[in-house]
């Protein structure tokens, strides 16, 4: 490369490092009209673009190529070029040029983006074979590969925090046991306080990995040239044949060093309020920049730093003078949260607190010393209100007269909704400083509106990052819509600008049999974790296949992907299907010894089954196979589907009885068990009007009579149970199961997505006298159709473990650790209870039942 001639040409902007940060940076310089006037060039020293590095766990699910931020490559503005693969040398800021092998570059206004890199402390043994950083998909490459590695079954974390975490997930992802070390007596002790850490970190263990805090490490051993395990001061060492390090990051400021440039005294190149550098031609951003002396080591304020400097190239007066540090994450399934003051540092501050240990929730609001302004919070367990409660915090919107209501479950006053209730300078995504005004001009605008809350996402960001603004973008584009007396958008997600319902009909009409081939018709992106289960559960309602098909099973949600309820320790339940509750007592014996045989806890259900509880993922074929030897199928107690018909003696045996319950419970469990649904299915059968099988608190409920059978729909039990409500009345067997079938089957078309009976029937307009005209009356001529799809159901069903055992490939996922299959889970142990066995956690008394303390001063 050479630089060009003192002459008339546009100006050239060249930028360094092209992470997520960088790419923003890019993506902003073109919406603003950079371009116009300057040439850019892009540098990256990785040979891929940039991909999505908050994600990067998931690279062992999707792939590389599905957390690419540019799939094609390169930009579509011309005057955009990408160069990868290539390091820069230096920087020369009196002639204004970067150096490569190759040659020098001029710039007129260079930018650098080169991120951080891991911290690596620096202690004996830390450049063994089998120690790795935890940064870029090649590091996840390297892991997956000596995870591989013949003999490999622990794997060691240094680092407790956001990303010491991750690398745990990815290592348990991996089939490895599992540590996790931290130096402070607690996990990601930035973002959570001592009780939200060990709620944390009881989560964690019971997800089988090992946690140590307040553990130093003061050595990696090894044997050889490679690791063996971890010293730690004041500890017993930790036995790991894989070390990764995630103790932190440093920002990359070594070229900027170089150049001469100002850094910041604990790193990063020092930028003023315009992320403008000590030299007045040069710009840094994200994690290699220090505005004010801080490094900011998340990419919410990295984004808020490239649009800064993009804003200031078109000569605007944007600025950055701080940033939300609010995170929220979902780390091994377990929600995270903190926002704002969350360790009540400002003065005079409350705090009100919500702990469950029974649920292993924590929640903590931090007020003003006056009650009536939030200040921050810490949620563990639970963070759906995150979106609600982040905002307030920016705002500064009064809090309600009974502020706790906001972290209370909805059951006791909790699930308080806020989105039209914000004012518009309300920062609501704090990823791509996106406030509620913008949001709201962007659906109110004349020329073309946003029509939905996933258009919003696309033109505004709001939402595209971290996710976690996303119900409260889409209450605020429903809460305007509806205002307007216009329609309100349903769309499923982002991906797919469809309702539930019109893509279940795209899917039956162009006949879809992948996620990926709905994804390419009718959406857009690589899908999330919204639209992929619900897309599954559309593609099992419709073809009957298996749900761990290949292509289908990484869309399923954790318990379908192994037919089975995870519990709290790490094991599972198994639940054969006793339909009706009648079970033989040669089947009661097969499921004692079954029980005896693996020291599974027994427990007979409200649903009348038997839940054996305590089975370790890898036993899960071994007791399937004997229970389907025995005559036993798959119960779907993991499924969004039918469940039980739940029946009572019936005229059989009972003196009141006036008909069957129990054969037509069985009847109906046999006909419509493995029915792939929105939410959940429970039903009943009662002999008489004495209703001894609760039959009208499910989701449909038959109660006999002298002249046949009244059915009845829309009820649940649960946090918010609803009675069912009278559908057709005095029905002989045969039009009941017609209208049953058509019930179910308008319920699995329409519903939206984990939507039970209850409110789906609300939800209708005409409520049950409309459902009574699409049922009973047949009103939109939908009977045939209805009752074709249910008899298409029945005739294809099969038993989904039976199928699975004889499957080599579906078996082989059933394992603790893929390099060593026989070895059991060694997190995994019992106690024993009232004779039977109980999941010993590893921890010390819990107090049972939930307490609150309300304004605590700190």
């Amino acid at each position: 490369m050479s630089a060009h001639p003192p002459s008339e040409r546009r100006q050239r902007l060249v930028v360094v490092g092209h992470g997520m940060v960088g790419h923003r940076f890019v993506q902003a310089a073109i919406e603003r009209g950079v371009t116009e006037t300057h040439d850019v060039v892009v540098v990256g020293d990785e040979s891929r673009p940039a991909y999505d590095r908050v994600g990067l766990t998931t690279f062992f699910e999707v792939g590389a190529d599905a957390l690419s931020l540019l799939p094609t490559g390169g930009y579509d503005d011309p005057r955009v070029r990408l160069l990868l693969g290539t390091e820069v040398t230096a920087i020369d800021t009196e002639a204004r040029t970067v150096g490569f092998a190759e040659g020098d570059l001029d710039y007129d206004a260079l930018v650098l983006a080169t991120g951080a890199a891991p911290f690596v402390p620096p202690i004996e043994g830390r450049d063994l074979d089998g120690c790795f950083v935890y940064r870029t998909i090649e590091d996840l490459e390297a892991i997956r590969d000596a995870a591989a590695h013949e003999g490999a079954r622990v794997g060691a974390v240094i680092g407790g925090g956001l990303l010491g975490l991750e690398a745990a997930d990815a290592l348990a992802r991996l089939g490895l046991e599992t540590h996790v070390v931290e130096m402070a007596p607690r996990l990601m002790a930035v973002q959570v306080d001592d009780a939200g850490g060990a709620v944390l970190t009881r989560h964690v263990e019971q997800l089988g990995l090992t946690v140590h805090t307040g553990a130093r490490t003061s050595a990696v051993l090894g044997d050889r040239g490679r690791v063996t395990g971890l010293a730690l001061a004041d500890a017993e060492p930790v036995a790991a044949d894989l070390v990764v390090f995630s103790a932190g990051i440093r920002p990359r400021d070594a070229l900027a060093r170089a150049a001469g440039l100002e850094v910041a005294e604990r790193g990063g190149v020092l930028v003023d309020e315009q992320c403008r550098t000590s030299d007045p031609h040069v710009w840094a951003i994200g994690e290699c920049a220090a505005p004010a002396g801080r490094m900011y080591g998340l990419v919410a304020p990295g984004y808020a730093m490239a649009e800064v400097v993009a804003d200031v190239l078109v000569g605007g007066s944007g600025s950055f003078t701080g940033a939300d540090m609010s995170t929220k994450l979902k780390l091994m399934g377990v929600d995270v949260a903190s926002f704002g003051d969350a360790f009540a540092s400002t003065e005079g501050a409350l705090e009100l607190v919500y702990a469950d240990a029974v649920t292993g929730v924590y929640k903590k609001l931090v007020v003003s010393e006056d009650g009536r302004t939030l200040l921050g919070g810490i949620l563990v367990g639970d963070a759906s209100a995150y979106g609600v409660l982040r905002p307030m915090v920016a705002s500064g919107i009064a809090l309600p007269d009974n502020p706790e209501d906001l972290i209370l479950p909805a059951g006791r006053g909790g699930g308080t909704e806020l989105g039209a209730g914000l004012p518009d300078e309300a920062q609501v995504c704090s990823c791509n400083d996106v406030s509620k005004g913008e949001i709201v001009a962007a659906v109110a605008r004349e020329d073309g509106p946003c029509d939905s809350a996933g258009c919003v996402t696309r033109c505004t960001g709001a939402g595209s990052t971290c996710g976690s603004c996303k119900p409260v973008v889409k209450t605020i584009v429903e809460d305007w819509f509806a205002a307007q007396g216009r329609v309100v958008d349903r769309s499923l997600c982002e991906h797919f600008a469809m309702t539930r319902q019109e893509l279940f009909d795209a899917i039956a009409v162009h006949g879809h049999t992948s996620f990926a081939a709905v994804l390419a018709a009718h959406g857009t992106g690589r899908g999330c974790d919204v639209c992929k289960p619900t897309v599954a559960s559309i593609l099992a309602s419709q073809l009957n296949h298996h749900v761990l098909e290949a292509g289908a099973r990484v869309l399923q949600d954790t318990n379908d992907a192994f037919l089975a309820n995870i519990q709290k320790n790490g094991t599972y339940s198994v639940m054969p299907r006793i339909a009706g509750g009648e079970v033989t007592p040669d089947k009661l014996i097969v499921l004692g010894e079954v029980a005896r045989d693996f020291g599974l806890y027994t427990k007979i259900t409200g649903g009348q089954r038997i839940d054996l509880l305590g089975a370790r993922m890898e036993q899960l074929p071994a007791i399937w196979r004997r229970l389907v030897d025995a005559g036993f199928e798959s119960g779907h107690a993991y499924g969004k589907s039918l469940r039980t018909v739940k029946s009572c003696v019936g005229s059989t045996w009972c003196r009141y009885g006036v008909q069957d319950s129990t054969s037509l419970a069985i009847m109906l469990e046999e006909r419509y068990r493995g029915l792939r649904s929105p939410h959940k299915i429970k039903g009943g059968v009662s002999g008489c009007a004495r209703e001894c099988a609760e039959a009208r608190g499910k989701d449909f409920g038959v109660i006999a009579t002298e002249k046949g059978w009244n059915l009845y729909v829309g009820g649940n039990g649960g946090a918010s149970p609803v009675h069912a409500r009278l559908l057709a009345q005095d029905l002989d067997t045969a039009t009941l199961v017609r209208y049953l079938d058509r019930f179910l089957m308008y319920y699995v078309r329409t519903a939206d997505r984990l939507q039970r009976t209850a409110p789906w029937v609300e939800s209708l307009d005409g409520g049950l006298d409309r459902l009574r005209e699409v049922v009973v009356d047949d009103a939109l001529g939908l009977g045939e159709a209805l009752e074709a799809a249910m008899a298409q159901h029945v005739d294809t069903y099969f038993d989904e473990w039976a199928a699975t055992l004889e499957d080599p490939d579906k078996l082989a996922r059933f394992t603790s650790f893929v390099n060593a299959p026989d070895v059991p889970d060694p997190n995994i142990s019992f106690s024993s209870t009232r004779g039977q066995a109980e999941p010993l956690l590893h921890e010390g008394p819990v107090d049972l039942g939930a307490t609150i303390a309300v304004g605590a001063p700190r």
